[in-house]
């Protein structure tokens, strides 16, 4: 059998110097016996795949309501692409796969009902309070609010996991990672954050097909579209003209990870990264997309921002979700009596509004929905 001291002494022996190993992890907050055959980064992952706040990313919004269509993104299967593309850059950069995982299952898990609308609406009403973003609130939620042990509040995840999460910055996530340094975030953790981009580029240009918001003709003016139909010409041959178009946006991942992997190589080795304390004393990022293709991902995005994240029926649902989660936290802080009985007794610590935040963040599309009827239709059961 091999036992966790294989399979860290495997991590140092193979794995690129400046790799994170869970050999040398900074460790967990609350001291625990090392497993027999799983290393920390590997407990990490199974702890984050067994929370509750990841079941709930099930039900909880991507772009689309899960109620348009069963074959929709959600939120969980947008991680799971991201777990996905993530891994694959990290094995072939020589990283460590399982930090990668932890991470890119985590990333996520932070996020309220209903994507970025429900963020923004709790953004606004905590503006006095505190504020709210959810990276902040993926830490709080692995740190505190999940409580499967007895011994401690939260996940009790390694460093490097929780530094990772609290630092993940894409283009809609522009954390504060408070307790952490500024140093950029191991390679594993910049992995995930590209691996982030690349897959709701490539997924919700899929979904906006499969929905009709968006048509071919528009597609065929984006570079990004026209280089990977150039590139992966031949395997395009004899495809239909509708299955031609699905077969492309699935192909921009590919185009995307494979730039990303040899503009990553050079990075690091142009920076004279040789460790881990190398990447962190880096100053930027070094995982990336090269500076064309940069600009390609970016008139994509732009497209995406103006024909899918604004078409008028996905403005209509973020409309409603942030009109009717307001009122569910304005009925909750006009009596705090509605709340459960778990989040109420967690009043008199944490204070009313980040209480209400707390259990609205943790909602499901579904839930959040059936709980605005129960506050405010009268012949709702409660």
């Amino acid at each position: 059998m091999l036992t966790r001291r294989d399979f860290e002494a495997r991590e140092l022996r193979e794995l690129a110097p400046y790799a994170a190993t869970s050999a040398r992890t900074r460790g967990r907050v609350h001291p625990e016996p090392e497993h027999e055959y799983r290393t920390a980064y590997q407990r990490d992952r199974d702890r984050i795949v067994h929370s509750t706040a990841f079941r709930r990313l099930e039900y909880k919004t991507q772009v689309f309501l899960t109620h348009e269509g069963d074959f929709f993104r959600t939120r969980l299967t947008h991680t799971m692409e991201v777990a996905q593309i993530a891994r694959t850059l990290a094995r072939a950069l020589n990283l460590n796969e399982d930090l990668t995982e932890a991470v890119a299952l985590a990333h996520d898990l932070g996020h309220t009902p209903y994507g970025h609308s429900g963020e923004e609406a709790l953004r606004d009403l905590m503006a006095d309070h505190g504020g709210f973003e959810h990276n902040r609130h993926g830490v709080r939620i692995i740190d505190y609010l999940e409580h499967p042990y007895p011994q401690f509040r939260g996940l009790n995840l390694t460093y490097e996991v929780r530094e990772c999460i609290a630092k993940h910055a894409t283009q809609y996530d522009h954390p504060t990672a408070d307790g952490f340094d500024d140093a950029p975030p191991p390679l594993e953790g910049q992995v995930v954050e590209v691996a982030d981009s690349i897959a709701y580029d490539s997924h919700d240009l899929d979904d906006a097909l499969a929905m009709g918001i968006i048509s071919a003709a528009e597609l065929e003016n984006l570079a990004i579209f026209r280089q990977a139909a150039t590139d992966f010409e031949t395997s395009l041959a004899d495809l239909l003209p509708d299955q031609r178009i699905r077969r492309i946006a699935k192909l921009l991942i590919q185009l995307m990870v494979s730039d990303a992997i040899g503009t990553s190589e050079r990075a690091i080795s142009d920076a004279g990264v040789r460790s881990l304390d190398d990447v962190r004393a880096a100053g930027g990022r070094l995982i990336r997309l090269s500076a064309d293709l940069e600009t390609k991902a970016g008139e994509l995005e732009a497209f995406l921002l103006d024909r899918v994240y604004r078409h008028y029926r996905v403005v209509r649902m973020t409309t409603k979700a942030k009109r009717f989660l307001t009122r569910i936290f304005e009925a909750y802080q006009g009596n705090p009596d509605q709340l459960p009985p778990d989040a109420h007794q967690q009043v008199a610590s944490e204070g009313l509004e980040r209480v209400i935040a707390d259990y609205i963040a943790a909602m499901t599309d579904r839930f959040a929905q059936d709980e605005y009827q129960r506050l405010y239709e009268p012949f709702e059961r409660v």
